[in-house]
């Protein structure tokens, strides 16, 4: 994996942006690891989340990653600085696309969709206060919605159930766009738009994160392939069960989840540090 692109995620949340970063350039190898024995982050204090993201970083490093994505809110708002400040290597983060939201609305209303954990963060309250100018910004929790993504349910009773009774409320409220605060939600995006209907906008952070890579690896001269060749390999492992991982991806795909070819590996599981 010399040269790759480090993902990680606390499941399969974080695959959004891998299919983003293969669509945009299916040379690129990519290196993901799903924190599956610590999911959900957001029931995790701070601090655990921090000593999570170290362990995986320092492994996607030791294994020749040149770029690292924490394909996660919590991950993001708990360590990004952290790890910015112990590595050498660029570190893109995620955060709610709460300042394209508030750029493209009409109304003047928009909406975040986060984990309990990112809606009470305090990098979503930064960010209210740095771009919501004079825009109303609704936060939305969306508790369980992505351990049922996590277990590879993108459709059914108990994925309509917990949309519609965080949604409904919206309706009428003219709110007209959506901002995706979880990395996990980025597969319900149809299901999401068919509630919301075609006057709201939904935004998912995966693709502009992807084009942020892109432009991260050019701008600090890391080797990065041409935009066509040969399609590179995307290594995906899980540090809990690697045969219920696989079995989530497979759920995914059959749900419609347009998720590129990957290659599962064992690993062994790393240990949070004392």
């Amino acid at each position: 994996m010399r040269n790759a692109v480090g993902v990680f995620d606390s499941g399969v949340g974080g695959l959004t942006v891998v299919a983003a970063l293969h669509r945009l350039r299916p040379a690129l190898p990519v290196r993901y690891i799903a924190d599956t024995a610590y999911f959900p982050y957001g029931e995790r204090t701070p601090a655990e989340v921090e000593a999570r993201a170290l362990v995986l970083a320092q492994q996607l490093i030791s294994e020749g990653c040149v770029l690292l994505v924490v394909a996660c809110n919590t991950a993001s708002s708990s360590a990004l600085e952290q790890l910015r400040g112990r590595f050498a290597v660029p570190v893109v983060g995620m955060e709610p696309p709460l300042k394209p939201a508030v750029e493209r609305t009409r109304s003047g209303k928009v909406a975040v969709l986060a984990t309990p954990a990112t809606a009470r963060g305090d990098r979503l309250a930064r960010l209210q206060d740095a771009y919501a100018g004079a825009a109303e910004v609704v936060t939305v929790p969306m508790p369980g919605l992505a351990d049922l993504v996590e277990a590879g349910e993108l459709a059914g009773e108990r994925v309509d159930r917990l949309l519609h009774r965080a949604l409904d409320p919206l309706a009428g409220a003219g709110i007209d766009q959506v901002a995706l605060g979880c990395t996990h939600y980025g597969f319900l995006r149809g299901a999401l738009e068919a509630i919301l209907g075609q006057d709201v906008e939904v935004i998912d952070p995966a693709e502009p994160v992807a084009r942020r890579v892109l432009h991260q690896l050019a701008g600090h001269g890391l080797a990065s392939p041409a935009e066509t060749g040969d399609e590179a390999d995307i290594v995906c492992s899980a540090t809990g069960d690697a045969a219920a991982f696989e079995e989530t991806v497979e759920r995914l795909r059959h749900s419609g989840a347009q998720l590129p070819p990957l290659r599962i590996v064992a690993t062994a599981d790393q240990e949070a540090p004392a």
